[in-house]
């Protein structure tokens, strides 16, 4: 989904039926026709017009979503910013640059694995007393990783000494006789 240029040359091959009472004002099914169109975009593409009440303006979308209806198309487009967000905050606090895999399920267990990250660092911010923001909860984090100490004292006083009340046992994974 993307929104459609002002400069855009197309042909309205269907109009659809607009739902009484949404924000949407147009829904057609069109076909590129500007030049090298039938290179770069050879099929038809679905034009959803819809009113932002934010900004007293229409936007124009462009998709190849047909199985969805207008108004989840706009409403889709309109929540796609807090999924720009979240992407940002993967970026930024848990170092996710790139993917590690191609493959879907590689894709997949990184997207889990951050999401998860995420939701440890917002659940231990949102339980802490010090206020941290996400990233600097986040450094502090991979800092002290392999630090062993309670992380409910620790969280809310990082700068000092927070031993658990039992030491690590250090296992050995071939003991001896």
């Amino acid at each position: 989904m993307t929104r459609l240029k002002d400069n855009a040359v197309y042909e309205v091959v269907e109009t659809h039926e607009v739902p009484a009472g949404s924000v949407v004002r147009n829904d057609q099914t069109i076909q590129l026709t500007g030049a090298k169109a039938e290179d770069k975009c050879p099929h038809r593409l679905r034009r959803v017009v819809v009113w932002d009440e934010k900004n007293k303006r229409e936007i124009d979308l462009l998709t190849n979503l047909f199985h969805l209806s207008s108004k989840t198309i706009g409403a889709i487009y309109k929540d796609r910013w807090q999924i720009e967000l979240f992407f940002k905050a993967l970026k930024q606090n848990l170092k996710v640059k790139s993917f590690l895999g191609t493959s879907e399920n590689a894709v997949k267990c990184q997207l889990w694995s951050a999401l998860t990250a995420i939701l440890i660092l917002k659940y231990l911010q949102l339980k802490s007393q010090l206020g941290w923001s996400l990233s600097h909860l986040a450094a502090m984090f991979r800092m002290n990783l392999m630090i062993y100490a309670d992380l409910w004292s620790w969280i809310d006083a990082p700068y000092g000494r927070h031993h658990a009340e039992t030491p690590p046992v250090q296992r050995t994974l071939f003991p001896t006789p």
